[in-house]
């Protein structure tokens, strides 16, 4: 999918000044102004920036990302005006205001305001610290908060309007055909009402009618749980028969492939003793089957509405018999005829009954297509006490051949109709059933296809079948998803969810990994998945010698009155088979303003009861956004990962070079190290101090406990062995460090966007705070 930006130029024409462009979501609204050439300290003189109607606060511009399907109106109002010199409020203003959300309408839905952001900002001239404040929304800059529940705004593959969802839409649940509709997959345990794969159609046994229904569980194969009508398994109907298609196997409960005459309608068949003059009595001929099909056999239902009877003096019913012929022939396919008309059979029936008769017949013809007609062939008794009335009621082609269905498990359902089954209840069929994929392992690779509720092999199937991304192995890091799969297994995270509406691949990644409170990145063509997971070890370091000058930049999400205090996550419960929602909230919380989100593919209480704390933690601690420049050294993090930035403008520690060392010993490790550093140091009274080293490869040492050296500022001896060789000399860049008390040597954060910017890298990333890893 893909965000809308609307730019209007003259807000007194909002429709005929507006341009319309699209976009790919996941830029914030701060690196849109800067792409078009507005610096950021223009911003707040700069155009104005509504997304759903809502103006975004210029605080919130460097981290107010831009999610799929939104739209983004850009206003550039006319200077002066109002309340005395811009002052006070312009009247012109709001009347202009209201004529551009109108205009923007026309664009089509306006999607919820988006709960997860992607950080990102630019370099100042000089190192700031800003103030922002968020409203009421979400601040979660690792792993975006989960959208709230909207509709797909994607079309279906062969041009339909997007359909509700029968699963999870309470008002479209029950069996229908989607045409034009993708074909569900579902991951890990889940109800499904299943799609017909075929137009269901019915036939008469022995005088009762049965229904025959062929249904697609899901693209894939499948280990079914149960069948169900509505709540009652399908085992408490002894009249109804079913069987399990796994992809590749053959329909044997009845023929899958049959075509109903929608023209035969119950016309009657006229009795010669009736038939107007110049009408040859015959009804039809109807087409049976459609261009390029080929019937072998032919389906013919008649129906005696009254029964067949004469009601004699006695009181009795003495019987009547009924006679009719039918006709086939050949046509092409623009219904031309290419043979003579045929006699089928001559059939005939007597009953002495007042109740209604049903009766089907079959008749096998060469392979073709073919038109069909009735005529009745015996005299009508008219009499006000005779019961002697037959109409066609439904014409059928049995198509030749097994069609060929792909990849997908079938449903096929024989019911035979009585008082225990209504045509409500007959569309209300559904499966619960668990996807098998295949699992894989570094010792044995892929497995066969096996039942799992696994988001890692979700994930995998998702990035590697013909429906998803049609990835090979290598383009995936399957290892990571085999490490991932242990740690979601153990903690009992899993997805269970149905994808029956379109979207795009990295959408469904997108949800798959949320459940495992994750997310999919693209690094170097290899679909990776990030974790929002506790971290000891910075992969890198920065500080004052490797961040360029006046590009450090600190901003603060600030709380507002109407910041949410707690998170209501809705999700799909595997108990009711219903939406559901909880409510979590830190322990010290109110939870007076929740923030509602919709976690797909959960359908367990306590998986939204951690999740939701784990949103309100990173809504409360991940609030401080820092972004600076550095060298090409601003590649060896990624996504994710955790550095350590040392600054003094925040007292992020201290920092500086390693100019000088001595060891007593000639070989590593030193034990009682001292090393003379470029900067002197500040020792807090009391505590444990720590200094960390960079290694050559940007990489993190330490940190290592250190101790004072007296009447010397500059110098600090290890107490613990010194591992790495510190450089001191002249050749290349000297050996950073990072000091101070505790933990508060650097400040410790998490990557959200690294950029190039001609010969630097910027990066933004968000300060790290433990309380955020709640569970």
């Amino acid at each position: 999918m893909t965000a809308s930006i609307v730019i209007v130029t003259n807000p007194f024409e909002p429709v005929a000044s507006r341009s319309v462009h699209a976009m790919e979501p996941g830029i914030t609204v701060g690196a849109l102004l800067l792409d078009c050439g507005i610096a950021e300290d223009c911003w707040s003189d700069g155009p104005e920036i509504l997304i759903g109607g809502m103006t975004v606060p210029v605080g919130i511009y460097a981290v107010r990302a831009i999610v799929d399907g939104e739209v983004v109106t850009v206003i550039r109002w006319p200077q002066g005006g109002g309340g005395g010199g811009g002052g006070g409020k312009n009247p012109m203003r709001i009347v202009l205001t209201i004529a551009v959300m109108v205009a923007a309408i026309y664009l089509g839905p306006m999607a919820a305001v988006a709960m997860g952001y992607t950080a990102a900002g630019s370099a100042a001239a000089m190192a700031t610290a800003g103030i922002a404040l968020a409203g009421s929304m979400l601040i979660n800059t690792v792993i975006p908060a989960p959208k709230p529940s909207i509709p797909s705004l994607n079309w279906g593959g062969s041009g339909s309007a997007p359909a509700p969802s029968p699963t999870y839409s309470i008002q479209a649940q029950g069996n229908q055909g989607r045409l034009g509709q993708p074909i569900p997959v579902i991951y890990g345990r889940h109800l499904i009402y299943p799609d017909l794969a075929s137009e269901p159609y019915q036939d008469y046994v022995g005088g009762e009618q049965y229904l025959y229904q062929l249904h697609v569980i899901g693209q894939g194969e499948y280990a079914v749980e149960q069948i169900r009508i509505e709540d009652t398994p399908i085992s408490s109907f002894e009249e109804v028969q079913t069987q399990i298609i796994p992809p590749g196997s053959r329909v044997t409960l009845f023929e899958p492939d049959v075509v109903t005459a929608a023209e035969v309608a119950g016309q009657e068949l006229v009795a010669p003793n009736l038939v107007q003059s110049g009408d040859d009595g015959y009804i039809g001929p109807f087409t049976a089957n459609p261009v390029d099909t080929s019937a072998g056999v032919l389906g013919i239902d008649v129906v005696m509405p009254r029964g067949l009877y004469y009601a004699n003096d006695g009181g009795s019913l003495d019987s009547r018999t009924v006679q009719w012929q039918v006709e086939a022939r050949a046509i092409d396919a623009e219904g031309g005829a290419i043979g003579g008309w045929a006699v089928l059979a001559q059939p005939s029936h007597s009953a002495a009954t007042n109740s209604a008769i049903r009766l089907s017949f079959r008749y096998s013809v060469s392979p073709g297509r073919y038109e069909v007609r009735l005529k009745r062939l015996d005299t009508k008794d008219t009499a006000e006490r005779a019961g002697h009335e037959i109409r066609w009621g439904a014409l059928r082609a049995y198509l030749t051949g097994q069609p060929d269905f792909g990849s997908v498990t079938l449903l096929a359902v024989k019911m035979r109709a009585t008082d225990n089954l209504s045509q409500r209840s007959s569309r209300m069929i559904n499966v619960i059933a668990t996807r098998k994929l295949p699992v894989w392992s570094a010792t044995g690779g892929w497995s066969a296809p096996q039942p799992t509720r696994s988001i890692a092999w979700a994930l995998a199937d998702a990035c590697k079948a013909d429906y998803g991304a049609k990835l090979a192995d290598s383009r995936i890091d399957i290892k990571t998803l085999a490490t991932l799969d242990a740690v979601w297994a153990a903690r009992g995270d899993t997805f269970d969810a149905v994808f029956d509406t379109s979207m795009t691949v990295w959408e469904a990644l997108t949800r798959i990994a949320r459940c495992g409170r994750a997310v999919p990145i693209q690094q170097g063509g290899i679909v990776r998945i990030i974790r929002d997971a506790p971290q000891t070890m910075p992969v890198a370091m920065f500080g004052p010698r490797n961040i360029v000058k006046g590009s450090f930049k600190l901003k603060y999400v600030m709380p507002g009155d109407d910041t949410a205090d707690a998170v209501t996550v809705e999700y799909f419960s595997s108990r009711t088979w219903k939406p559901d929602e909880t409510t979590a909230k830190l322990a010290d919380s109110q939870g007076d303003n929740p923030a509602k989100v919709n976690l797909f593919g959960c359908t367990g209480k306590e998986h939204a009861q951690r999740e939701g704390l784990y949103i309100a933690a990173n809504n409360r601690y991940r609030r401080r956004i820092v972004t600076f420049r550095t060298e090409l050294e601003g590649m060896i993090p990624t996504y994710g990962d955790l550095v350590a930035i040392t600054h003094d403008m925040p007292r992020w520690g201290q920092g500086g070079e390693v100019i000088d060392w001595r060891a007593e010993s000639a070989k590593p490790p030193w034990i009682g190290a001292v090393l003379m550093l470029s900067e002197p140091l500040i020792w807090a009274e009391g505590a444990s101090h720590y200094l960390a080293l960079r290694r050559r490869d940007g990489s993190l040492a330490g940190p290592f406990r250190v101790e004072p050296v007296a009447d010397a500022p500059t110098l600090v001896r290890l107490a613990e062995p010194l591992t790495v060789t510190p450089y001191t000399g002249g050749s290349e860049e000297r050996t950073f460090f990072s000091f101070g008390p505790g933990q508060a040597w650097a400040q410790t954060a998490r990557i959200l966007a690294i950029r190039p910017r001609a010969e630097q890298v910027e990066i933004t990333a968000v300060a790290e705070d433990a309380r955020v890893h709640v569970n």
